[in-house]
């Protein structure tokens, strides 16, 4: 109130023979103060279920799963890679999860130091929610997050919760020569153990390379004619995705789910690159926890922006979410996986993301995803 009262003053100013103004300055005055404090007003007896849809915490977005399809389980999602638009994947994906799904959903992202979203900032706040998370969808690259962040991805992965992987997540920590307790998680640690870090000890890999090129080469991804019956391919059917390839190492512990297929063009029914047999895309498999438990995990070398308009991607993902909590007793081949609000993805490319967002913008379930197409900084 100092500056208010300030304002107030500067008005409120008299003048020798001036008295006969006084009444009406004073009157001014008062409208002054009162226009400054209504806002207030008005928000202190507005309805509690108006409040809620603005989080106290400002660089953190969660949806209320719906009441009615309530699962008891709440899901994180990371996102900040720079370039495959993992900051519009991750919110998309859980509004569907939220609201045609009934998952509690609760979504992180890199931030810069105005709390802006910057895709790929090794600045992720808000990640002690996972304390309380059934699951962990990771999108991230490069991350070198400060050890007081990154303690509680370590938290979780040491007693072994449900993880999924999309795209850059199998290279999502980067440490370097930075001095780190974490430094393990690098996806080319060499600490004995935990070789090559997070990606090749929970998802399977870490980063071996690409396998088509970017806007040039689209992927169709088919699925293994034996893993038809697996609760995460059901009623998934034809998958096509803008990305490029991805290589893949196969491991003796993969259940491989999924072939991918470079195309010669970035249509559904483009030519199959002769040079390019398939490669596996999508896996399942797990990791065991500091505490001896087990974790499921589902990985996929796909998932940018533009990769979920695509019906059977977002199944396939949706579909997922289930089987790594060990709910694939309740997945439905026609369950609804619309998208929640306007979603109209920004093309992906390196440092490609929506400038002047800030994670509150996605609060609720109305607003586009994402917030804008101005993905260059102002010149």
């Amino acid at each position: 109130m100092q500056n208010d009262k300030r304002l107030v003053r500067s008005t409120v100013e008299f003048r020798p023979g001036q008295t006969e103004n006084r009444m009406m300055v004073r009157l001014f005055a008062l409208l002054q103060l009162t226009l400054l404090l209504i806002p207030g007003i008005v928000r202190a007896t507005e309805p509690a279920s108006s409040l809620t849809a603005s989080n106290t915490v400002a660089d953190t977005v969660k949806y209320k799963g719906t009441k009615s399809l309530s699962r008891g389980k709440h899901l994180v999602f990371i996102a900040s890679d720079h370039e495959y638009r993992g900051e519009e994947t991750m919110p998309a994906m859980a509004r569907i999860l939220a609201v045609h799904h009934g998952f509690d959903c609760t979504v992180l992202f890199g931030v810069d130091e105005n709390g802006e979203i910057k895709a790929g900032e090794s600045n992720i706040p808000g990640l002690e929610a996972l304390e309380s998370a059934d699951g962990m969808v990771m999108f991230t690259r490069f991350q070198a997050l400060p050890d007081e962040q990154m303690k509680h991805i370590d938290a979780y992965l040491k007693r072994g919760g449900p993880v999924m992987g999309l795209r850059t997540s199998t290279h999502g920590f980067k440490y370097g020569n930075k001095k780190s307790a974490y430094s393990k998680y690098d996806f080319q640690a060499k600490t004995k153990g935990y070789e090559l870090g997070f990606g090749h000890q929970v998802l399977g890999q870490t980063w071996v390379g690409h396998y088509g090129r970017n806007h040039k080469q689209s992927t169709r991804i088919t699925i293994i004619p034996k893993q038809t019956g697996h609760p995460i391919l059901t009623g998934v059917k034809d998958i096509h995705v803008q990305c490029g390839g991805y290589n893949a190492v196969p491991q003796d512990d993969w259940n491989i789910l999924t072939m991918a297929q470079p195309l010669m063009s970035m249509e559904f029914d483009g030519e199959p690159d002769a040079s390019k047999p398939p490669m596996a895309s999508e896996w399942t498999r797990e990791y065991t926890g500091a505490n001896g438990k087990k974790g499921r995990v589902f990985t996929s070398l796909y998932g940018a922006s533009e990769d979920i308009l695509n019906d059977g991607y977002r199944r396939m993902l949706v579909n997922a979410t289930y089987w790594m909590l060990g709910l694939e007793n309740k997945i439905e081949a026609t369950s609804p996986i619309d998208f929640v609000g306007k979603y109209q993805p920004n093309t992906f490319r390196g440092g490609g993301y929506a400038r002047g967002v800030k994670p509150e913008v996605y609060n609720g379930f109305e607003s586009p995803i994402p917030a804008n197409n101005i993905t260059s900084s102002p010149r």
